[in-house]
């Protein structure tokens, strides 16, 4: 009786530990566990993104315990599950337009309506996920995932996850974490090619403060740029719609409960659900593949080419400009749609070499600028590959 016991005790024992994350732990979890804790680490340490990063970070976490697969519906990519019910969100596209309501609700869009030219330098930016795109393709990567990688180059997570969720399903975990890392790295990835590509005289250029902004402008500016934008590219409107509708709720200035959920409680809940899903979506087996490798390359590629684009356009458009309508070219980084990380750098950067050269409006309307400009070409790469 007792030798029974055992046997039936130790056999229990080795079924219970073969379904510990211990038994079926590889090294491609414990590798993503460590890209997991990084992410948690820069965000605390240096304070890159914490509201991204943080969220992310301990999502490849829960993603990556490791798990015996018995049918027991907790993973992200098993049918039914919970966390497989929250990542519809990602899959079907569902949190990218909620995020773009909540960045309109938050967003001034005076520096680009007191200067509309600085809409150029947004539009100069968009080459990065362009030029991604025709790398991307050179190296083996079909049109339709190719469109999914430049994106990055936007500095723009919601618009790569909607893109990706159309376009290229399967490569969205890798396209995401990309895209999210890359706007977190911001201050370490631009600045050098802020300085690489300008002179020291360009970086003095004080610009004339931008000019005040009436309400009625603001109150009209979302409307023409709904109708514009997507009249132009109407596959960019879930994107488009919900950042000026956000922005328009914003202004109006009678319905400021509905913008302050939108800005708050709303953005803040679907960036918490999107930052832990798409995190968990980075399971090792998964994840781990050369394709993943390949879109980090090429997602730090368009950001560099994007953040080039945006100095040299500027230096281009100073040729046509006369001497105290000059545009400071370190504003050009800008023109990406990391917002308001990009415009900080620019005024930090500008700082640096005149400590009474304010830069952070002038570059808000290029970010801003950025933001929709991201959204257009993504509709344009939808309509086309779609």
């Amino acid at each position: 009786m007792q030798e029974s016991f055992l046997t039936f005790l130790s056999e229990n024992l080795e079924t219970f530990l073969s379904y510990t994350g211990f038994a079926n732990a590889t090294w491609g979890h414990a590798i993503m566990i460590f890209v997991g804790l990084i992410f948690i680490f820069l965000a605390i340490r240096y304070e890159f993104e914490p509201m991204l990063l943080i969220p992310i970070g301990f999502g490849i976490l829960i993603g990556n315990i490791p798990f015996k697969d018995a049918g027991l519906q907790i993973g992200i990519y098993e049918e039914g599950s919970v966390l497989n019910i929250l990542y519809q969100g990602v899959v079907k596209g569902w949190y990218p337009p909620l995020i773009f309501l909540g960045i309109g609700a938050m967003t001034d869009f005076s520096a680009l309506i007191s200067n509309p030219k600085l809409m150029l330098i947004g539009a100069a930016a968009q080459f990065g996920i362009f030029g991604a795109y025709v790398i991307a393709l050179q190296i083996g990567f079909d049109p339709s995932q190719a469109a999914a990688i430049g994106i990055i180059g936007g500095a723009d997570g919601p618009t790569a996850i909607f893109l990706s969720s159309k376009l290229a399903p399967n490569l969205m975990g890798a396209i995401a974490v990309s895209a999210y890392s890359y706007m977190a790295l911001v201050p370490i990835i631009q600045p050098p090619f802020m300085r690489l590509l300008t002179t020291p005289k360009e970086r003095l250029i004080r610009m004339k403060p931008p000019r005040a902004v009436s309400s009625t402008e603001k109150i009209i500016f979302p409307i023409i740029g709904l109708l514009l934008t997507c009249f132009l590219v109407p596959s960019g409107l879930p994107l488009l719609g919900m950042l000026f509708f956000g922005n328009l709720i914003k202004e109006s200035g009678v319905t400021r409960r509905l913008a302050e959920t939108a800005r708050g409680p709303m953005i803040d809940i679907v960036t918490i659900l999107l930052g832990i899903t798409v995190g968990a979506s980075t399971q090792a087996t998964q994840f781990l593949t050369y394709n993943s490798i390949k879109i980090f390359l090429l997602g730090a590629l368009s950001f560099a080419i994007a953040t080039s684009a945006g100095v040299l356009f500027v230096k281009f458009f100073n040729l046509f400009l006369k001497e105290g309508n000059k545009i400071n070219p370190l504003i050009g980084n800008a023109g990406v749609s990391a917002v308001p990380d990009s415009a900080r750098i620019s005024q930090i950067e500008g700082l640096k070499y005149d400590p009474k050269n304010y830069l952070l409006m002038h570059a808000m309307g290029p970010n801003v600028a950025g933001v929709i400009g991201s959204a257009v070409a993504a509709g344009i790469l939808l309509g086309f590959l779609g």
